[in-house]
């Protein structure tokens, strides 16, 4: 049978194993980088096989031409489309809810963004704020 102080040296070994715990935690967390506030603002992300690249930085637009392209727009409305040939755009006004046929849910995009969408896919979009964008098809 284990004396009383059996017990309490090994309580107190577990309560030090503990202690030894949290204080590696912290010092791990608060060693981790911190995320740029401007590289977040600027994460290209991937829904369904859209790109989306939320505020891009103004080097990366004028890279790609964007003012060149062709434009488009529409006020609020609901409609299918299929995307033909791969199209790239840069919403300057709006908002979009997009629905990807055969993916539950939808996302949105809206001015600021730089998207891509992949020839052949088939959407629904759901303008819920007049849309303004530039637009390029891949050749």
């Amino acid at each position: 049978m284990p004396s009383k102080f059996t017990k309490l040296a090994s309580s107190n070994a577990a309560a030090v194993v503990i202690l030894l715990l949290s204080v590696a935690l912290v010092v791990f967390t608060s060693n981790m980088t911190k995320p740029n506030p401007q590289e977040a603002s600027t994460a290209i992300i991937e829904i369904f096989g859209v790109k989306i690249h939320r505020n891009p930085p103004q080097a990366t637009l004028t890279d790609l031409g964007v003012t060149s392209w062709k434009k488009w727009g529409c006020s609020p409305s609901k409609f299918p489309w299929t995307f033909e040939a791969k199209e790239t755009m840069y919403l300057l006004e709006g908002k979009v809810k997009v629905y990807c046929d055969g993916h539950d849910g939808f996302f949105e995009i809206g001015a600021g963004d730089l998207v891509e969408f992949p020839k052949g896919m088939k959407v629904t979009w759901d303008v819920t704020e007049a849309l303004n964008k530039h637009y390029s098809l891949e050749k």
